[in-house]
């Protein structure tokens, strides 16, 4: 399932941790947007390790779920492109 994970962590190291982090997952689209192809198990261990890494005080995370359907209707405007699916490979 495509995963949008957004932040917004106003400490300098800590969203660098966190940007490095979400490499390890997914693919930067915006400066504090990844999307990423992952499984529902996938998605708890990446909570988690995110969740080890921020000051709930202050940061936030959004992780949003699309579905397959959802996906689909995705729209991607101007230098924008889908975020691969390691899964899904055109021959």
């Amino acid at each position: 399932m495509l995963i949008v994970i957004s932040y917004d962590i106003p400490d300098d190291k800590t969203r660098i941790r966190v940007y490095k982090e979400l490499l390890n997952w997914g693919h930067p689209v915006q400066k504090s947007v990844f999307e990423a192809h992952l499984t529902e198990a996938q998605v708890s261990r990446m909570s988690e390790r995110l969740a080890r890494l921020i000051n709930p005080q202050q940061d936030s995370i959004r992780i949003y779920r699309l579905c397959s359907r959802c996906e689909r209707q995705c729209e991607y405007l101007g230098l924008a492109e889908p975020t691969p699916d390691p899964d899904f490979w055109i021959v």
